[in-house]
């Protein structure tokens, strides 16, 4: 919702916005665009009198324990009859309309690969516009209108979950993409999908939306997306992944060879690290060559590709201790996370630094504890793990138990830091894991490891 507040702002509209504990980057973001950030969703907004009321998935028609609405501003757009849309829609109608969409769908690496992809057709003198649920260090922002002509590119990140409280269709069927990346797909959003054939029918949907001329790019490695396919597909398909997909990789995550349609067309070096990126790259190149973009024109622009803020970004290294910040938070994406890490830990030859796991788990997946049967997988590969358990419904240590002394749970920001500045030493690599602020847990770390007596 603040990316799309900043196309429409870019697009000429005045936008005011209102939702409760927006954090950064997003928070940043919005503020030097100059749109007012409202704290909460009082119904005396509804005197803004808005042309219409863009309105996010979180809005709901839930009560308070004391029987007044939740979203109190809701209940007094619906009474007054006021204009309202949602997200997708108002996306849909006001800036994808008559563009190349290139939606970017999955359960991990959809905020990466759309940033990758942005990049891509970027150095390629595409001036792409974009969305991305999360700040490209490449480009400093989290969307942009690009280039607006009919078929120029818009490169979407584009999410399962469902669209509005009024439209519970997933977000991405608004979209209509001409090219379609699915990365991957597992179980997840256990609040409102009751098992992972919604979701694939889910996904079916979209590909439903693909026209003839257009391309589906799917990781052929996902029994998953396997299954999607056979529900169905008009559209040319071009895999990526496997030994007999179009575009396969050979070599380390770090530099590796890109085998397009079974020629080796050129080498990727860049500073990123673990597979499910080598996969997201992948994805990216065979997306952009279905825009014109050749895949040795794609590797050069990999190499200059930094990331997105909150993935294995480092926040700070104090006394010898690195502190990440890392938006994993899907056992899948944890477990990843942590791979990467070693794995570039082991090729640098420093086998022996510790990697320290620190998550909450704060989605309403984890939070509702459908996966707690996952975390000592996930978390496998860290020498130790620190769960982050307060306001949990479920018992995190008890699952945790199979990690032995290597997993520890703490009931608050405070405790958590308080029992890392203890335990850690120099060398150490603490990656802090959530999908929300954490509470800071962050920068508390690096102060409290900064004023610790040596």
């Amino acid at each position: 919702m603040g990316g799309l507040a900043a196309l429409a702002a870019e697009a000429g509209h005045r936008v005011t916005g209102c939702d409760a504990g927006v954090y950064p980057p997003m928070s940043e973001q919005l503020r030097a665009l100059g749109i007012d950030l409202i704290e909460g969703f009082g119904a005396d907004q509804l005197a803004l009198a808005p042309d219409v009321f863009v309105v996010g998935n979180v809005v709901s028609r839930a009560r308070l324990p004391d029987g007044s609405p939740k979203f109190a501003l809701m209940e007094a757009i619906l009474d007054s009859g006021a204009r309202y849309t949602s997200g997708p829609q108002w996306l849909s109608e006001h800036v994808l309309q008559g563009r190349h969409v290139v939606a970017v769908a999955g359960t991990h690496g959809k905020t990466t690969t759309t940033s990758m992809l942005a990049w891509i057709l970027d150095c390629a003198g595409l001036q792409p516009g974009f969305l991305v649920g999360g700040v490209p260090l490449n480009f400093g922002v989290s969307a942009r209108l690009g280039r607006v002509a009919p078929n120029s590119p818009f490169v979407i990140e584009a999410d399962e979950y469902d669209t509005a409280f009024f439209d519970k269709r997933s977000k991405f069927v608004h979209y209509r993409p001409k090219t379609a990346v699915l990365n991957n797909l597992e179980f997840d959003h256990a609040d409102i999908f009751p098992d992972l054939a919604a979701i694939e029918r889910q996904f079916h949907h979209l590909l439903r939306t693909v026209p003839a001329s257009g391309r589906v790019v799917v990781n052929d490695l996902e029994e998953s997306l396997t299954r999607v396919l056979h529900q169905g597909c008009w559209s040319e398909v071009c895999r990526f992944g496997s030994a007999v997909s179009e575009f396969v990789a050979v070599g380390d995550a770090a530099d590796f060879a890109v085998q397009a349609h079974g020629w080796e067309a050129v080498r990727v070096r860049w500073g990123l690290s673990g597979q499910h990126n080598q996969l997201n790259a992948l994805a990216a190149i065979a997306a952009a060559e279905h825009l014109g973009v050749p895949v040795a024109q794609a590797a050069k622009a990999l190499a200059a590709f930094h990331n997105v803020k909150r993935r294995m970004e480092v926040r700070g290294c104090v006394r010898g201790i690195t502190v990440y910040d890392d938006f994993a938070h899907h056992p899948t994406a944890i477990r990843t996370t942590i791979d990467g890490l070693r794995h570039q830990l082991d090729r640098e030859g420093r086998q022996q630094e510790r990697i320290w796991a620190v998550f909450e788990p704060r989605s309403n997946t984890m939070k509702l504890g459908a996966m707690k049967a996952q975390l000592p997988w996930s978390l496998a590969h860290a020498d130790h793990a620190l769960c982050h358990a307060a306001g949990l419904g479920w018992d995190a240590t008890a699952a945790l138990a199979p990690m032995g002394a290597r997993a520890s749970v703490a009931h608050s920001i405070d405790e958590a830091v308080t029992q890392l500045v203890r335990q850690v030493q120099a060398g150490d690599h603490v990656l802090c894991m959530s999908n929300g602020g954490f509470g800071g847990i962050h920068q508390r770390l690096l102060d409290a490891l900064a004023a610790a007596p040596q």
